[in-house]
């Protein structure tokens, strides 16, 4: 009798474990997805920047660098997986003030960079917001 009470018991504990994950509702397409999360970093030989991207979906992310009378100089796309990651060597643009622009999963990020020559090397900064 105590065995067959412990069946019913454990039977009756599955069934439910297995209504309620099978009752689990799928997610609603209104709530705000995760957004993807965009980096910024030098590259070793510091000639450029390292741009990654972790998304939190499929889809591409597009990269375009604005001159300082915000006319795009150059524009990319990085497509792939849930993680990109790209470098972008500026050294060879002229002396001047630049944004750079990401744009992934409806978000943007703009970084502004400033070009100029040290010592007869060209480097950059980038300024803070």
């Amino acid at each position: 009798m105590k065995n067959s009470l412990k069946i019913t018991a454990l039977s009756l504990l599955l069934s439910t474990g297995l209504f309620a994950a099978a009752s689990a509702k799928p997610t609603d397409p209104t709530t705000p997805s995760a957004k993807d999360v965009i980096t910024f970093s030098s590259l070793p030989s510091l000639r450029g920047l390292d741009i990654k991207v972790e998304k939190s979906g499929p889809g591409k992310a597009v990269v375009m660098v604005y001159d300082e009378n915000d006319n795009v100089i150059f524009k990319d796309a990085l497509q792939g997986q849930k993680e990109t990651e790209k470098g972008y060597i500026l050294d060879q643009l002229e002396n001047g003030d630049y944004t750079i622009e990401v744009v992934s999963n409806k978000q943007s990020v703009k970084k502004e960079i400033h070009v100029y020559d040290d010592n007869n090397i060209r480097t950059f900064i980038v300024l803070e917001q």
